[in-house]
């Protein structure tokens, strides 16, 4: 085995890589970030577990992280688990909302790992689209109904997440470990108030998100309003409480997670 103070990262593993978390990370926090022009990656119904956004589970063949170890040259004998493959960000990535029982409402609820960018459109791989907004430059936000997040605590549901380039989740409500984690990966826990849902406000999940009030003035649990707007113009708009809940939380956030916080911390960085 390789011998040094720090670790040999070899592209040829398909077990453990370098995780680009920290990848064009500055010693300047980049504090709180407009989200503007956002597209929907999901929309879910209720009690989507951690499972769902995160399997642990066999890896079929066909799933995005299937097909990427079968490019890599694992055979499907060889595929393990996600559980086993959690060192390895892209299968983890490929991976997220993933779970062959995963039912997205904008692929007409089929199962599995799909979506559409259009009503009617045919389902694509949640990753492809995701990857294709991520080189446009759109920021994604989930949406959801109550208890998202639900189940055991899985911290590659928050990872992936953030890697996929969702930087809100709109639910009705959060489990209360995950809404952590969300903040933790800088990802933004937003929770519909006044009893509304997806469907009372009529969302289809193909307009186009702002989220008006995100500055370096946010405040722990503020209300926020979001602007949905229509492919014919129309708009709909709404208040979302922020489910930041406290300072540290806020501190991390502006950080863009817990991981660059810290490191700025060990680095003599600014709070």
């Amino acid at each position: 085995m390789p011998t040094g103070d720090l670790y040999a990262w070899t592209d040829a593993s398909t077990y453990v890589k370098n995780p680009p978390y920290f990848d064009g990370m500055t010693m300047a926090p980049p504090g709180v970030r407009p989200i503007s022009g956002a597209r929907a990656l999901g929309m879910f119904g209720d009690s989507i577990t951690t499972d769902h956004i995160s399997p642990a589970g066999n890896i079929a063949a066909a799933s995005p992280a299937g097909q990427w170890l079968i490019a890599q040259g694992v055979a499907k004998a060889d595929f393990n688990s996600y559980g086993a493959r959690r060192g390895n960000h892209e299968v983890m990535m490929r991976g997220t909302f993933a779970n062959i029982r995963l039912r997205n409402e904008l692929a007409g609820g089929k199962e599995g790992w799909w979506t559409a960018t259009a009503p009617g459109a045919a389902p694509r791989p949640i990753f492809d689209v995701a990857m294709e907004y991520q080189t446009a430059g759109t920021p994604l936000v989930v949406i959801a109904g109550k208890e998202y997040g639900t189940g055991s605590s899985r911290d590659w549901a928050a990872k992936g997440t953030m890697l996929l380039g969702i930087r809100a989740v709109i639910a009705e409500s959060f489990e209360r470990i995950h809404r952590s984690n969300l903040v933790g990966m800088g990802v933004l826990p937003l929770e519909l108030t006044n009893g509304e849902t997806r469907q009372s406000l009529g969302l289809t999940g193909f307009e186009t998100f702002d989220i008006g009030g995100l500055d370096d003035s946010l405040k722990p649990r503020a209300t926020l309003t979001v602007t949905a707007r229509a492919a014919d113009g129309s708009a709909k708009t709404f208040t979302v409480l922020t489910r930041i809940d406290t300072p540290e939380e806020l501190s991390y956030y502006k950080h863009g997670g817990i991981l660059p916080y810290v490191l700025r911390q060990l680095v003599g960085g600014r709070a």
